[in-house]
């Protein structure tokens, strides 16, 4: 089924990225459609017990001339991604009014890592460090940081929906737009690594000590990675298009999700309709794919009562770790290299899916290499978070 005809341009350019797989996007592609993993085993979160996880090791932007406000590693990374946005970016000023341009990040870490740092030093008894601000742990700080760097004027704001921020930040950009509140919106997401997540992940009992697992009969829990992703979102025709959205939420549980899928399985159909897209014309679908028992029992269930036959699929945390906030707009740009490619992200485990869950095609080259590259029209991704928070982003190649 094609795009409906009334639908709302919506281009996103090429983003710019940085994770744990690189800062690059010919070096991102590489390690997406080849399956390797950019996990680090380290205890620097969590002392005398190594975990795997999803570090961004590049050089990040020197903050020495920054706002004591604005020195946070979360907005290190948005500079990076910044810089690796550059064309479009430019574009952006020499065509957009500084006022019609808005700003919507998705985050749920945003400074809080400095904080922890500065108590660390301060100790019980004393002050906290003459440099820190606490505006650097506010959520919406890294939206501002954004915004100054760009020159933004308009709409300026951070989505904190745990796990789904950045995706609902791009389906929030798509409102702007599609309102004429602006013409242009730079949207994405970053978290970066801190003991509150990856502590905080391990006292649920959700933490891998191995490589995750998503899917896999074996698989034990999950991985914690950080980066950060942003796009240049424009009402234009043409290229790669965030053709639709769905946003639900379980009411079920503070963290865990509903077990029958219900929620995703309605952000899911929620993006299809907007999009115009028939469930079996989706050529790849993103998981959220977490490898905890509970996400990915109830994601497998949700997919199976959409689809008739599974499309292909993977879930892409097994490569860089769930990088929270950021996930959302990370494995976004994930699904836009895999269409402007026409090449899948590959699944890694360990080859044995778990045989309680419905099955799903995953995209496995020893097993199907026809899956790995074709052309690809419509790509779906799906982000789930604490409290039910659902998302899904159905993303369409148009030919020029």
């Amino acid at each position: 089924m094609s795009l409906s005809a009334n639908r709302q341009p919506c281009r996103l350019s090429r983003p710019g990225v940085v994770c744990s797989l690189g800062d690059d996007l010919e070096t991102i592609a590489d390690a997406l459609f080849n399956g390797r993993r950019g996990l680090t085993s380290s205890a620097a979160f969590t002392p005398e017990r190594a975990l795997p996880l999803g570090m961004v090791t590049c050089a990040l932007p020197d903050w020495d001339d920054w706002p004591p406000e604005q020195r946070s590693r979360n907005n290190r990374l948005l500079a990076l991604a910044m810089q690796r946005l550059n064309g479009p970016l430019d574009t952006l000023r020499e065509s957009v009014a500084p006022e019609r341009i808005g700003v919507v990040i998705g985050t749920s870490t945003s400074g809080i890592g400095e904080t922890e740092r500065a108590i660390a030093e301060a100790g019980r008894e004393g002050p906290l460090p003459e440099a820190f601000r606490y505006a650097n742990q506010e959520l919406g700080a890294p939206a501002h940081f954004v915004a100054q760097r760009i020159g933004a004027q308009g709409p300026v704001y951070a989505l904190s929906t745990a796990c789904s921020s950045s995706a609902r930040a791009l389906a929030s950009a798509r409102r702007l737009l599609a309102s004429g509140t602006c013409d242009a919106v730079v949207a994405g997401g970053a978290d970066s690594l801190c003991r509150l997540t990856v502590n905080g992940f391990a006292s649920l009992e959700a933490i891998s000590e191995r490589p995750c697992l998503p899917f896999s009969a074996q698989r034990d829990g999950i991985n914690i990675g950080e980066a950060a992703a942003l796009f240049v979102v424009t009402p234009e025709d043409g290229g790669i298009q965030l053709s639709g959205t769905g946003e639900s939420s379980d009411a079920y549980h503070v963290s865990a999700p509903r077990p029958d899928g219900s929620g995703a399985h309605e952000a899911m159909r929620q993006a299809l309709a907007m999009g115009g897209c028939a469930p079996e014309a989706v050529d790849y679908l993103n998981l959220h794919g977490t490898g905890t028992h509970h996400n990915d029992s109830m994601e497998a269930k949700a997919v199976a009562a959409l689809f008739a036959t599974s499309p292909p699929c993977s879930s892409t945390k097994a490569l860089t770790g769930h990088t929270l906030g950021a996930a959302g707009a990370l494995e976004a740009a994930f699904c836009w290299l895999a269409l402007d490619r026409g090449r899948l992200p590959v699944h890694v485990f360990d080859a044995v899916p778990d045989p309680e869950l419905p099955p799903l095609d995953y995209v496995m080259p020893t097993v199907t290499p026809e899956h790995t590259s074709r052309p690809l029209t419509y790509a779906l991704s799906n982000s789930f978070a604490f409290g039910g928070n659902n998302a899904a982003l159905l993303m369409t190649r148009e030919e020029a």
